[in-house]
């Protein structure tokens, strides 16, 4: 891969998994959530571009829990944005959601950064509970949404509560119509366990619920999802984790390639930009770029990312990016033009069997406890 590039295009946003907010527990989650409004506004504030909370944000969706969550994020400077869960369509509608929470925060598309975010709603169509459902209406807009996206060469990126494979009806068609409108990533909640997809097209994530946890022996925290380039990252963080936060956003991580003919997910033989990201850490901070025994000073352009090169070889390769005690790990593929790994047609599209299971420097521990798989009942 050539070091001359076009201007990169990234988007970063901090997403914190579901609230399940309840005074039966004594507000636990609240106080998480409060914790974790304050490392964003101490530690990421000016390297993010929102913040997302992808639903189930109030068990029994009543007015006072959207009172509780709306004054603890009010201390947010950061921009929020905000959809519905099944929990919040308890009542039988959303209106205490809808007459809680400013329609700025809850839009239904928004243009950041040169992606096209679109905010879905499959609860209310439903009956209630996991009757996760689009009504035509929203099926009608994604295609427009990514139609608008393609003619205005934005990127598209979908927030929605589930997997299109959790939907009650018409789930492979949603999933289908997300590869081929080159969706770089959908995020979403609803498991209360992280796990990250990859059905060979399209990117899902799904955060640990911040309320009702089972995994990580019940630790909360909050995922960092950046598009750069294409390129998705995913980690997640506990609360207790130390700063600073070091995360590699190219190339790509083969877990995740979905376009491998571009060079920026699967890069060719020869010198190989890595970027990173180093939230929370001195302008003037060490950072390294290391492959095997060797270790490569990174320099932070104006831009705010840290670069480094490394010459790679065809075949795959770990290099790993340290500030501090801090570091992030990825597995990069590359290949020549001619060699470039092919892609099979869909099966089973948006659908967790498609999960790339543990992968423990992302905070992924692939045991899936939540109420939907292995977990308790909540």
């Amino acid at each position: 891969m050539t070091d001359a590039r076009a201007p990169s295009r990234s988007i970063t946003w901090v997403h914190i998994g579901d609230l399940h907010l309840d005074e039966a527990d004594g507000w636990q989650s609240r106080d998480c959530l409060a914790a974790i409004v304050d490392q964003v506004e101490t530690r990421l504030r000016g390297s993010v571009d929102f913040v997302y909370l992808p639903g189930d944000n109030a068990n029994h969706g009543t007015p006072e829990k959207y009172r509780v969550m709306t004054d603890t994020l009010s201390a947010l400077t950061v921009p929020w944005r905000i959809i519905p869960g099944d929990h919040d369509f308890e009542p039988g509608d959303l209106a205490a959601y809808d007459a809680a929470i400013p329609p700025a925060n809850r839009p239904d598309h928004e243009v950041i950064a040169g992606h096209r975010c679109i905010f879905l709603n499959i609860v209310s169509a439903g009956a209630g509970g996991p009757d996760f459902r689009l009504t035509m209406h929203d099926r009608n807009r994604i295609a427009e949404e990514l139609a608008r996206a393609s003619a205005e060469q934005q990127t598209p990126l979908v927030f929605m509560h589930a997997y299109p494979g959790d939907l009650a009806a018409d789930g492979g068609a949603v999933a289908l119509s997300f590869i081929h409108g080159d969706v770089a990533f959908v995020d979403t909640g609803h498991t209360h366990y992280n796990e990250l997809l990859n059905d060979g097209y399209v990117v899902y994530g799904a955060t640990r619920s911040t309320g009702q946890i089972e995994e990580g022996r019940g630790r909360a925290g909050f995922a960092i999802v950046t598009v750069h380039d294409g390129v998705p990252s995913w980690r997640f963080r506990t609360l207790d984790a130390p700063w600073p936060h070091v995360q590699i956003v190219s190339p790509c991580d083969r877990r995740l390639v979905t376009r491998p003919a571009d060079p920026y997910q699967v890069p060719r033989p020869g010198s190989v930009t890595v970027t990173a990201c180093v939230h929370g850490a001195a302008h003037d901070s060490n950072v390294t770029l290391e492959h095997g025994s060797t270790a490569t000073p990174m320099t932070r352009g104006a831009d705010g990312w840290w670069r480094g090169a490394v010459s790679l070889d065809a075949g795959l390769h770990a290099l790993r990016v340290t500030c501090g005690n801090s570091q992030d790990t990825i597995d990069v593929l590359v290949r020549g033009a001619d060699a470039i790994p092919k892609r099979r047609l869909p099966v089973a599209p948006g659908q967790d069997c498609h999960a790339v299971g543990a992968w423990p420097i992302a905070g992924i521990d692939g045991a899936q406890l939540g109420p939907n798989k292995n977990g308790a009942g909540w």
